[in-house]
């Protein structure tokens, strides 16, 4: 995993970020191998100490406003956010979007004390300059923050979230600092992200990467 502190925002937070989700004291869980912890009155220095002290491959940090949840992904959510990514970026370079990929890269800002990893992000025809234009979220357990609501606040425009094998796409509105659900996605109107799902979800993947090139293509 990439970790690498985004510049620190220097806009000023939304003045509605939309309902907290209440803190769960434990962890809920589908997936006998993904494991989620929560900690409490963990400082913004702390906060940054503990991540770049624990950047091994596939943990992942959540921090929002004190308090930070340390989730060890499992074996199906690595291999649905890795197969996801392929069909993503295949679907860019068959169609000619230029679209930039930065794995989970750490993206933090002290100003509204939240910081977050996606599964995958993207920026599209530009290169990553503060945070991505699109993050992608593997749902196989409950999260133990509304890391939503960390997004919003590092202002991330685009969250594609993936959940029992189908899309949900959320766009930031400005004015409310809250998501709402969209049908396709503003920054790659052109994907389909039905026809991803379809495809990343079967289990042999080459033939389903090759079949999914040939109806891109036309063949």
């Amino acid at each position: 995993m990439t970790s690498a502190a985004a510049p620190v925002d220097d806009h000023e937070a939304p003045s509605t970020l939309g309902t907290m989700a209440a803190v769960a004291p434990f962890e809920i869980a589908s997936a006998p191998d993904e494991q989620r912890m929560l900690l409490h009155d963990v400082s913004w220095e702390k906060y940054v100490q503990l991540r770049d002290l624990l950047d091994e491959a596939g943990l992942r940090m959540t921090y929002r406003e004190g308090v930070l949840e340390l989730m060890s992904p499992s074996t199906p959510h690595e291999m649905w956010k890795t197969n996801i990514a392929r069909f993503v970026e295949h679907f860019a370079f068959v169609r000619d979007i230029d679209l930039y990929a930065y794995g989970s890269t750490t993206f933090r800002a002290e100003t509204v004390a939240r910081g977050a990893e996606p599964d995958e992000c993207y920026l599209v025809d530009h290169d990553l300059t503060d945070v991505p234009d699109i993050v992608l979220e593997i749902i196989l357990t409950s999260p133990l923050l509304d890391k939503l609501d960390v997004y919003a606040g590092l202002r991330v425009p685009e969250v594609w979230l993936f959940r029992n094998g189908a899309f949900t796409i959320q766009v930031l509105d400005e004015a409310t600092g809250r998501y709402r659900t969209v049908e396709r996605s503003p920054r790659i109107p052109e994907i389909d992200l039905d026809v991803v799902a379809r495809y990343a979800i079967r289990r042999d993947t080459p033939q389903a990467l090759r079949e999914c090139d040939a109806l891109l293509r036309g063949g």
